[in-house]
């Protein structure tokens, strides 16, 4: 294996070596940010593409201008550069000694850039033993007048700052001297230490931008020097030598102080963390320092530094081979600051090399992938079922989770807690059974502004959206804790996200999207609805909203729905992985009738369920469509029978003549009762009830609906209001604050046909006369009708029509009541099993599941 190059950060070399692709590499030879360039450069770039036309400013006068301001100089102070090398190189021949002083360790370049302009070179040896500090004292002493002395300040690759004041005070004692001091890591460190505050004729401040700003691409350095100084550097150098980019983002850098808080105290912390561990390794010596990297020394002397980058390199570690610094030998590297799982890794690579153990090694998370959309009802919650059920065809035990669910569609687990409809169905595409860590966070909207909040299956309380995100850190730790215990189970976790990753006005509180991928380590596919029409427009303007972190959790793309041949895409594919640097994952054609449950009732709304039937004897049944509906999935039984349309209605002129009209759950019985008053579907209903030829059907808070009055004494719905119903049932409900929530076995007493489903509701409801429907196994009833008028009944069960034996019993007798035949035998049993194995069958075939296997490590 060659060696690499004398400078850290060439990663096009290293993977040339290595054998492995740029983006499996770890570098920590190169000391840039740790957290990366900040969130504004991705579209000023974008911005200025369409400037690139131009030749760019040749004295690059604004950012000089800027620069100038911030350092509260004048302009003819201030000179740019491409990267603090090109000025670094321009001051031995503007400056014109004849000898040059540096202290060594230190960057390699200032001997040879010294050597280059004619300058003797001579060198102050920094000890180890010392720390590698510098002495100002012994400088002093080996000062000869007309001498140029170049400092690092944070020294690399020591890490160390000089003593400022007393360098300082150095400098204005010998004004005869020169002093070049590269402040370059300088922004890493307190800015107290800098020496540009009351800068002497005699001292030439060089400054990098690339490193702290996390842009060494663009190369951007400046220097602070006395007028002649930089009058002489301006004439050497030359034209355009800052690009129009590189510019813009220098002026732009400048306003942004809070970065540079931040990176300082990110950089503090992570370098104590790293220190520390560096020290626990048995044969390691790091040097204490103030910078972004830390100097480290080999002290087993069967090791050499070339044979362990080697071995590091194998794991696809980068690190600084020290070899090369003039001071140092083939014992030391060097080691830049960056996350902490970043450092936790490479020191047990370190220590696994050195003491070629394994017993530290870092547990391996369970392999994730997680599914987020460009927008809502991109099609997720189904993508995630059908990977779920592929992955368990395949033998492999695994898990869904989301994070955070909004809607209103709910059911109970065994277990008694309340989670959403869209993971019970992906737990079951496990085929295991609803856990309610798989949905830990489940939002039921109860206004424009509020929504019921269940944690871990349990009602915390209904809140204000602005008091949920005050709490948000909390319940996200809970989050957590629910993933790591059901990823502890499985051998891989499929995650689904929520609306879109890139909903700026949110990303800074999310706990369902990129903060929870990172969390889970967790490979992220975008996925955009085709059929919705600018889905490329949607992959590349996501990516450029994301931050960089957030970018490199994205492996790829899957476009959902889409019709059609597929060479009609032509070239849209390549050229979005073109802008965004990300492949697409396949392309999953548009499968109608899935039979499968919806996650929430936006197909619902969009009129995307109601499917004709054709003609023939097919009976009409009406989906009342609530404002708040909730648990619509009651009917999907009903609609996937041939001789039922169910159709939604939402106006009363729409109603006409149905067969059944359903009054489904509600989040806000309340509310929704006022809109059936004010829009008149109540008394279209009464009166289809009086016509005894239309089944009116109530389930959960639609059975509420149909009596006589719901009371809200403890202000769950409303400001404690008392309304009066539909008057169909002689029924009072009492709406209170502690929630029922159970899954149950039930009899349809007229049928005898055996039911089960699940509660969920605040309601309790006592009737007079009225004669029982549907008894649990307990014994209690929940579901009654009026002896007189059986077409007019309600029950609190859930799923009540999933029961193929009752289900065909009800619609006989609808058939019956029109004159028709009865069927008298089941012609489509509701089994979603059937349906999620068809749905992975469609799914594998549109997918690259080799690679999805591959960013899966499996």
């Amino acid at each position: 294996m060659e060696a690499l190059s004398k400078h850290g950060g060439n990663l096009r070399q290293a993977s040339q070596i290595s054998g492995l692709p740029q983006q499996e590499l770890l570098d920590f030879s190169a000391s840039i940010n740790p957290l990366g360039f900040p969130q504004w450069l991705r579209p000023l770039i974008s911005s200025q593409i369409s400037s690139l036309v131009n030749y760019p400013d040749p004295e690059a006068n604004e950012l000089v201008a800027a620069l100038a301001a911030h350092h509260q100089v004048e302009p003819d102070q201030v000179i740019t550069g491409n990267g603090a090398s090109e000025l670094l190189c321009l001051l031995p021949q503007v400056l014109k000694r004849k000898r040059a002083l540096v202290a060594i360790p230190s960057y390699c370049d200032y001997t040879a850039m010294a050597k280059a302009a004619g300058l003797q070179v001579d060198t102050l040896q920094l000890m180890p033993e010392k720390g590698f500090q510098l002495n100002i004292g012994q400088l002093s002493s080996m000062l000869k007048d007309d001498d140029l002395v170049i400092l690092g300040h944070p020294n690399n690759p020591t890490g160390k700052l000089c003593d400022p004041t007393a360098l300082r005070e150095l400098i204005r004692n010998r004004p005869r001297n020169d002093f070049i001091i590269d402040e370059s890591f300088i922004d890493f460190t307190n800015p107290e230490h800098s020496l540009r505050r009351q800068r002497p004729a005699n001292l030439i401040i060089v400054q990098s931008m690339t490193k702290s700003w996390a842009i060494p691409g663009l190369r951007l350095g400046y220097a602070l020097a006395d007028p002649k100084v930089i009058s002489a550097m301006r004439r050497m150098r030359p034209d355009w030598s800052v690009n129009t980019i590189a510019q813009s983002v220098g002026i732009r850098a400048l306003q942004d102080r809070d970065f540079l808080k931040r990176t300082c105290a990110y950089v503090h912390q992570q370098r104590l963390d790293l220190f520390a561990q560096l020290g626990s390794i048995h044969g390691l010596h790091p040097f204490p320092g103030d910078a972004n990297f830390i100097l480290v020394r080999i002290d087993d002397p069967t090791l050499e530094v070339s044979t362990l980058e080697k071995k590091l390199l194998k794991k696809g570690i980068i690190i600084r081979n020290c070899s090369n610094f003039e001071g140092l030998d083939n014992r030391y590297f060097r080691v830049a600051v960056r996350t902490e799982k970043e450092q936790r890794k490479l020191c047990t690579e370190l220590d696994a090399c050195i003491n070629a153990v394994s017993s530290k090694k870092m547990a391996r998370k369970t392999p994730a992938i997680m599914f987020q959309g460009t927008g809502s009802n991109a099609g997720k919650s189904i993508l995630t079922a059908a990977l779920c059920r592929i992955l368990y065809q395949d033998g492999v035990s695994v898990s869904p989770f989301k994070a955070q669910n909004m809607s209103l569609n709910s059911c109970v687990t065994f277990q008694g807690g309340e989670m959403g409809r869209a993971q019970v169905l992906q737990a079951q595409a496990c085929r295991l059974d609803a856990d309610v860590r798989m949905n830990p966070v489940l939002l039921k909207p109860s206004s424009a502004t509020g929504s019921q909040v269940i944690v871990c299956g349990k009602v915390l309380e209904t809140m204000h959206f602005r008091d949920y995100a005050e709490r948000r850190s909390e319940i996200f730790t809970q989050v957590q804790q629910c993933y790591d215990s059901l990823a502890g189970e499985h051998q891989v976790m499929v995650l689904e996200g929520a609306g879109s990753p890139a909903e700026i006005n949110l990303k800074s509180r999310d706990i369902v999207n990129m903060n929870m991928a990172r969390h889970a380590d967790a490979k992220v596919l975008l996925v955009g609805d085709i059929d919705r029409g600018g889905v490329f427009a949607s992959f590349v303007g996501t990516m450029e909203l994301l931050n960089e972190w957030e970018r490199k959790l994205v492996s790829g793309f899957v476009i959902n729905r889409f019709r059609g041949d597929p060479t009609l895409l032509g070239d849209a594919l390549d050229l979005t992985s073109l802008h965004t640097g990300k492949p697409f994952f396949g392309t999953v054609p548009y499968l109608q009738n899935l039979g499968l449950p919806e996650e929430d009732s936006v197909d619902f709304k969009d009129g995307l369920l109601d499917t004709e039937k054709g003609v023939g004897n097919i009976l009409d049944i009406a989906l009342i469509d609530l404002p708040h509906i909730s648990n619509f999935t009651d009917v999907d039984a009903l609609r996937i029978e041939a001789d039922v349309h169910v159709r939604r209605v939402c106006r009363a002129e729409d109603l006409g003549q149905p067969d059944a009209v359903i009054l489904p759950g509600t989040k806000n019985v309340i509310a929704d009762l006022d809109y059936l008053q004010t829009s008149g579907l109540a008394n279209a209903i009464r009166q289809l009830a009086e016509t005894e030829a239309t089944e009116i059907v109530g389930i959960c808070g639609g059975y509420q609906l149909l009596g006589e009055k719901i009371a809200d004494p403890n202000a769950i719905e409303s400001a404690g209001k008392t309304c009066q119903g539909l008057e169909l049932l002689a029924l009072e409900t009492t709406l209170l604050p502690d929630k029922i929530m159970t899954r149950c076995q039930a009899d349809h007493l007229p049928s005898q046909e055996s039911l089960q489903g699940y509660e969920i509701h605040h309601g309790n409801s006592v009737g007079r006369n009225l004669k029982p429907l549907i008894q649990r196994a307990d014994g209690m009833v929940i579901g009654s009708y009026v002896e007189d008028r059986e077409q007019i009944w309600g029950t609190y069960l859930h799923g009540v029509f999933d029961a193929d034996g009752f289900r065909r019993w009800f619609l006989d007798r609808l058939r019956q009541r029109k004159g028709w035949q009865p069927i008298s035998k089941i012609l489509s049993p509701y089994d979603l099993e059937p349906a999620l194995d068809r749905l992975a069958d469609h799914v594998r075939a549109a997918l690259n599941m080799d690679k999805i296997y591959q960013v899966l490590g499996l």
